[in-house]
């Protein structure tokens, strides 16, 4: 018998993950009721699962909540008055999982920016080794899917509120990539969201970026059996770095260990070396030795909307980087384009966030900005005092089609050479369904633009 059965579990959420927790729990024989702020989703639920109407049910034992639930939310407060015991999706999968007669081994990854492609990448070294594994969590099938389907090894990318909401969960290795201003608005401060990050460290192996220097000092801080440092520069003892063109493991090993050289990666450039750099030391951590290492980082293509050009029209390049969905991303994002002005797309809900410190570095490649979204008063504001030298276009919120809108804009601003960059340093819900759907609608106006006719007619 489960330890989940016959008891009487609320999950509060009717998400992705919500629904995934609410399938496995029914096949673990608990009783299931399914609630949503949004009741219009509480349709097509899992067989056997039922709609709630808000609350906490009656002889409710535990209460799995979606990841975005803010500690400050009613639901949490009637729960701890009742005494009743609230989890996350990944907490719920890791109790799931160690109660199996062979648990599979958790490889964690979290940061401000960077989680999705450490993650893919580790997956695909993992693969390359010939280990069931899957990259799971905030890419892929959500963990207790994973876990249900019985995968011996987890590549799992969490967020700092799914870490908030798992206070079990105990990795083989974990790894920070980097810790910058984001969700300031969910956690009330930085030191509540580095705190959250920094339960990805907990384990066995602790894996940190130390060119980041929160992300060092959490590693420092790590109460794991060993550390394990990554940076970009020549690696020194027990670091995982670049010299000479090649990705070196000195971690894991007496002597320096070449894993892949550096042209072989994809993305390149210094975000997607530090991304691969933290894949292999995550890999290295379980064992895998170095000729996987290399197959899995040279075989492996990023998802889409992370630095992707979609089109160039007359001589002007747009590269859709929608998953720059904070300042530190975007940032990275307008450094990779050195070498070209940029006609930037930015805007959307900034989380708490302040862009002033970002417009300050980048002014100086900025060609014209296009300002999006609900909260464009303080991007306008911060532009109109570092960048007052850069033509800045707004796109009202009431526009029908604001990305069509902002890329005629962008285009507009654009001369032969330049890059149209769409790296928001902002979520999308405000216009959007996700960063996707932004990314999509930026793809399609590139394709739309009309390509120009002859020589000195114009766009």
């Amino acid at each position: 018998m489960s330890a989940f059965t016959g008891r009487r579990v609320l999950v509060a959420g009717a998400g992705i993950s919500g629904r995934a927790a609410a399938e496995v729990l029914l096949a673990h024989g608990a009783l299931v009721t399914v609630t949503d702020d949004d009741p219009s989703r509480l349709t097509g639920l899992p067989a056997g699962a039922e709609a709630g109407t808000g609350g906490i049910p009656p002889g409710t034992a535990l209460i799995v909540t979606s990841p975005g639930r803010r500690p400050d939310h009613p639901l949490v407060a009637q729960a701890a008055e009742r005494g009743v015991e609230l989890i996350g999706e990944p907490e719920l999968a890791w109790r799931i999982g160690a109660a199996a007669a062979a648990p599979p081994a958790w490889l964690v990854v979290t940061g401000t920016n960077g989680k999705t492609t450490t993650t893919g990448m580790l997956a695909a070294i993992l693969q390359a080794a010939g280990h069931d594994a899957v990259a799971c969590g905030n890419i892929g099938d959500p963990v207790v899917s994973a876990v249900a389907k019985g995968h011996r090894v987890l590549a799992v990318e969490l967020s700092s509120f799914q870490l908030h909401w798992s206070p079990s969960v105990r990795p083989v290795a974990g790894c920070v990539l980097n810790v910058a201003e984001d969700h300031l608005d969910w956690h009330g401060g930085m030191p509540a969201y580095a705190a959250a990050k920094a339960a990805a460290l907990t384990g066995e192996i602790a894996v940190a970026v130390v060119d980041d220097a929160v992300a060092a000092g959490l590693l420092a801080a790590a109460p794991a059996r060993r550390r394990v440092e990554v940076t970009i520069g020549e690696p020194g003892p027990g670091q995982v770095g670049i010299a000479d063109g090649t990705l070196l493991d000195r971690a894991f090993d007496e002597v320096p260990v070449p894993l892949v050289d550096a042209d072989r990666v994809t993305p390149g450039g210094v975000p997607g070396l530090t991304d691969a750099l933290a894949a292999a030391a995550m890999a290295r951590a379980y064992g895998v030795e170095p000729e996987a290492v290399a197959a899995g980082l040279a075989g492996f293509r990023p998802g889409p909307h992370r630095a992707e050009t979609v089109a160039t029209v007359a001589g002007v390049r747009y590269v859709d980087d929608s998953k720059a969905t904070n300042p530190h991303a975007a940032d990275a994002s307008l450094a990779a384009q050195e070498g070209s002005r940029v006609v930037w797309i930015v805007g959307g809900l900034l989380k708490g966030a302040s862009v002033a410190e970002l417009i300050a570095r980048r002014a100086p490649v900025l060609a014209g900005v296009v300002v999006i979204g609900t909260e464009r008063a303080e991007i306008v504001g911060a532009l109109a005092r570092h960048a007052p030298h850069v033509p800045v276009v707004e796109v009202v919120t009431g526009d029908d089609e604001p990305m069509t809108t902002a890329v005629r804009h962008a285009s507009a601003l654009a001369r032969p050479g330049d890059v149209v960059l769409l790296a928001p340093a902002a979520a999308s819900m405000d216009q959007f369904r996700d960063y996707a759907h932004r990314g999509d609608e930026f793809r399609a106006a590139a394709a739309a633009l009309e390509a120009p006719g002859p020589a000195g007619s114009g766009r």
